[in-house]
């Protein structure tokens, strides 16, 4: 069973808005949540699959392992909401190992992606209400049904929390408190510190990760009247310490001026946009972000390598 909700994303002009304040900062940036369109999920789904990639082998091995044993606890006819579902794979582990699970509540911000992946599973759930939201779920969203008095289980699974710069983390997970109210809440996070994995995995990831990079540009010249060069532009990642996190940077090669939305951007030779950051949590780490947004943390389980972590929060 699916329904169709309408997009609660934010509008077109917002968006303009901050794409214009991030390029007139002295290191320019653009919001990570532009990555995500069609051809965007579409290339990170392959990067996933890719050998340099250790994250999502990792967490998905790590993963039928927690969903077995959280199972008992959590109970049957439990609603599901996860936070940026993009192919909807992850939570096939999660409906098979639960009770009788009665509705799984997905929010990503590519709608056309987050249909194609709900129809794609409705059909392995019949009995599983399936309810897409497209939603930007960087900000505060609310779901379109009444969670109260019904057993409710968070999901963000990835490494995705450690696209937030820590203040915005601490604030994703109250709003996440905000909008699923009474609930536990599983979440991903990577502790990995060895610099060479995740120069493979950030800088290459078979060839992948540079492209799914430069696609925003592609999409702010489709979407925002803008005429920026791809072909002026590199991808490079740098890896950082204290907070340990990795940076992906789009570098240009010459100087150049482009308009974006009727607004000149300008651009010296080497210049770089920041266009996402990994930041890399120990499970201490962690857990200390989610008390101090109001979470207890339960449970966390950690591979045998030190390379994924899953954390099981509750109100």
């Amino acid at each position: 069973m699916t329904e169709t909700v309408v997009d609660v994303s934010m509008a077109q002009a917002d968006v303009l808005s901050n794409i214009l304040q991030g390029l007139s900062e002295a290191q320019k940036r653009l919001p990570g949540k532009l990555l995500w369109d069609e051809n965007g999920s579409d290339l990170f789904e392959r990067i996933c699959a890719s050998a340099d990639y250790y994250p999502t082998r990792t967490e998905i091995a790590l993963l039928t392992q927690v969903s077995a044993e959280i199972a008992p606890s959590i109970g049957s006819c439990v609603t599901i909401v996860e936070f940026g579902s993009g192919a909807s794979r992850k939570i096939r582990t999660l409906l098979d190992a639960l009770d009788r699970p009665a509705r799984y509540i997905a929010l990503d911000i590519s709608g056309d992606y987050l249909d194609a992946a709900i129809a794609g599973l409705a059909p392995s759930y019949p009995g599983v209400h399936m309810i897409p939201v497209h939603a930007d779920y960087t900000t505060p969203v609310q779901v379109p049904v009444d969670l109260s008095g019904t057993t409710v289980l968070g999901f963000f699974p990835g490494t995705s929390i450690g696209n937030f710069l820590p203040d915005d983390a601490k604030r994703f997970l109250e709003r996440a408190r905000a909008t699923l109210g009474p609930s536990r809440f599983l979440v991903g996070a990577d502790p990995t510190r060895d610099v060479a994995s995740l120069m493979r995995a950030y800088g290459n990831a078979d060839g992948l990760m540079p492209a799914f990079h430069i696609n925003l540009l592609t999409r702010l010249n489709r979407e925002f009247d803008a005429d920026l060069d791809s072909d002026n532009f590199h991808h490079t990642v740098q890896v950082h310490h204290d907070p340990f996190r990795v940076e992906a940077h789009l570098v240009a090669r010459t100087s150049a001026i482009y308009r974006l939305g009727g607004t000149a951007i300008r651009f010296r030779a080497g210049e770089s946009i920041l266009t996402d950051v990994s930041y890399k949590y120990s499970p201490d780490e962690f857990q200390a972000l989610a008390r101090e947004a109001g979470w207890y943390p339960e449970r966390v389980w950690l591979d045998p390598q030190g390379l994924f972590s899953l954390h099981l929060l509750q109100t």
